[in-house]
């Protein structure tokens, strides 16, 4: 019998490769995204401090006014405009992406792009 890894270990495994050289400091924290398959998440984080200091997903009431459904592209592009909204507010432009082990496609690469139209440099 073939011990066969699901893809979210498989996601995890790489998400960890990836953590072992992407690291977010007080210049230039780190965009993590987390998506499930009916919300997406973003947060933007210190870890040199240990602390997140602007979070936004589809749960947030400004985004959910926007979207009906949290699981599309559309409600990720609307997360990443709000994550930069509310990083441009606290002071943040640059970022590191951190795309949590996921494939730049579909809904990560939209919240990107979000991220970016809202005013973040990565």
């Amino acid at each position: 019998m073939v011990n066969k890894k699901s893809s979210n270990d498989q996601r995890i495994k790489r998400h960890y490769r990836v953590r072992s050289t992407v690291s977010g400091t007080a210049e230039r924290p780190r965009l993590n995204v987390f998506r499930s398959s009916s919300n997406i998440y973003a947060q933007i984080i210190d870890d040199t401090a240990g602390i997140t200091l602007v979070s936004a997903s589809t749960l947030d009431a400004d985004v959910k006014a926007k979207v009906a459904n949290g699981g599309n592209k559309e409600a990720a592009k609307e997360v990443g405009i709000a994550v930069a909204k509310k990083a441009i507010e606290k002071g943040i432009t640059k970022v590191v992406f951190d795309r949590g082990g996921y494939i730049y496609h579909g809904r990560v690469a939209e919240l990107a792009a979000g991220a970016r139209e809202g005013g973040l440099d990565f």
